[in-house]
């Protein structure tokens, strides 16, 4: 590989540079006034992947914004992987507390900081050098790349699994890559193995018609807020941390050996990522250690409460209503539609008769995923790992949701692998977001081994 990594030593300051122009586009797909900038992100994507070789490059439009598609020539006996990602961004608020603008890209202290550096602009742009390299150097790619990068990720990709499902044969592969999630650290080596879920939901408490003074009506009505806070209460117990809903669990796939084994692996200090929180202490599920409660387990949190007064001063009185905003975080087997019907039912059953409950499902949902470490492409993913890092990878489970994952195996039936090279400090969705230049570095030359890897299995 040392012709390769010469080419990415030599071409360093370049690459690092096209990764800035790439990360000036204000590519925010949750924004109107953003869409042609949307479609300026997807053209600089489009004619990268030309540039580096690849063949039938095409700007799909979608009903939302666009997706890009593209396959190296084809290479006969050899797998096809398909290496997905996103070009979009999420919106750079609060302004005011980035060092530098959001985007207008500066390097500080080896760390190029950026909306997108990390989430999935940066490490997506990895992909696009390592073919530019294979390319330049040994004149083409040794496997069969496919590549979808879609600009819709940041607002729950709703036009992805409809293109996928109607270009099944044009995304046939082998296996997934994708590169939009951490490792533990810079000289910590790991591959998320798997995703939680994403369900939610928005629940309103009603009482009276309109707000009432407190003095006058307080004790012959309900207080809306109060009866909300007993309803969430009635969902999770403030004390074991165990969901309440029935059938919640019926379907969770339980922690086997080999599971328990593998976080036993994962360097973690409870104390440090305590630290990190700024919290007092830790507090999660009974009877689970921490790894396990933000990875393995499923969750239910309220995600915001309103109603009522909130001003400066005192307002005696007594709210027509109140809401909450939840979402429940889920493992395999559980299924978020599923799921979202019981936590709905338990809601309505709970409440009582003196306010009215409105419960309304959030469309957008992710399934949970899990990868069995022994995957062919996540075994070569590892080896590739081991030869960049010097050190065999970590398994992990991260705690968020890609839902494409699941919709990846579902539809195309195929595992995805979760090689990640942001870090854990990386700001993601905050001001001051970063992309670390050494894991940028480790990115490019793990990816090559990967490719590596993948051709001498079928040789």
């Amino acid at each position: 590989m040392k012709d390769i990594f010469d080419y990415f030593a030599a071409q360093r300051d370049r690459h690092v540079a096209e990764l800035c122009t790439f990360l000036s586009i204000p590519s925010v797909s949750t924004r109107s006034e953003h869409k042609g900038d949307v479609a300026r992100a997807a053209t600089w994507v489009a004619s990268s992947l030309e540039r580096a070789g690849l063949e039938d490059v095409v700007i799909n439009p979608t009903k939302g914004h666009p997706c890009v598609t593209g396959h190296t020539p084809h290479v006969a006996g050899a797998p096809t992987v398909l290496v997905y990602g996103h070009y979009d961004v999420q919106p750079p608020e609060p302004l005011e507390l980035w060092k530098s603008p959001a985007f207008a890209p500066e390097i500080r202290q080896g760390r190029i900081y950026a909306r997108g550096a990390a989430d999935d602009k940066g490490q997506v742009f990895l992909h696009l050098k390592v073919l530019e390299a294979y390319k330049a150097v040994r004149g083409g790619c040794p496997i069969n790349v496919k590549v979808l990068i879609e600009g819709e990720e940041e607002i729950g990709s709703p036009n992805l699994v409809p293109f996928v499902k109607a270009n099944k044969k044009l995304l046939a592969c082998d296996a997934v890559i994708v590169s939009d999630t951490h490792m533990l650290g810079v000289n910590t080596p790991s591959i998320t193995v798997g995703l939680r879920g994403l369900a939610a939901l928005q629940m309103t408490v009603r009482a009276a018609k309109s707000d009432l003074h407190s003095g006058t009506f307080g004790g012959g009505v309900a207080n809306p807020l109060q009866v909300l806070a007993e309803i969430l209460v009635g969902c999770k117990d403030p004390k074991s941390g165990k969901i309440k809903i029935p059938g919640f669990y019926d379907q969770v796939r339980k922690l086997g050996a080999a599971d328990k084994k593998a976080l036993a692996l994962v360097p973690h200090d409870d104390a440090a990522w305590l630290k990190s929180t700024g919290a007092p202490a830790l507090f999660g599920e009974a009877g689970f250690g921490t790894l396990a409660r933000i990875g393995a387990r499923p969750t239910f949190e309220i995600n915001g409460m309103w109603g009522g007064y909130t001003g400066e001063g005192v307002k005696t009185v007594l709210p027509s209503e109140a809401h909450a905003k939840i979402s429940m975080r889920l493992v395999p087997d559980q299924d978020p539609r599923e799921i979202v019907k019981l936590a709905k039912a338990h809601i309505e059953a709970i409440a009582p008769d003196h306010v009215k409950v409105d419960v309304r499902i959030d469309k957008n949902m992710g399934s949970p995923s899990f990868v069995d470490p022994n995957f062919p492409a996540m075994a070569a993913a590892a080896r590739a790992v081991e030869r960049v890092f010097k050190k065999a990878p970590a398994f992990t489970r991260e705690g968020g949701s890609i839902p494409i994952v699941a919709d990846f195996e579902r539809v195309l039936g195929r595992p995805t692998v979760l090689l990640g090279f942001g870090l854990p400090d990386d700001g993601l969705h905050a001001p001051n977001e970063k992309f670390d230049l050494r894991m940028f570095d480790k990115g490019v030359r793990t990816l090559a081994c990967l490719i590596d890897e993948l051709a001498a299995a079928q040789r």
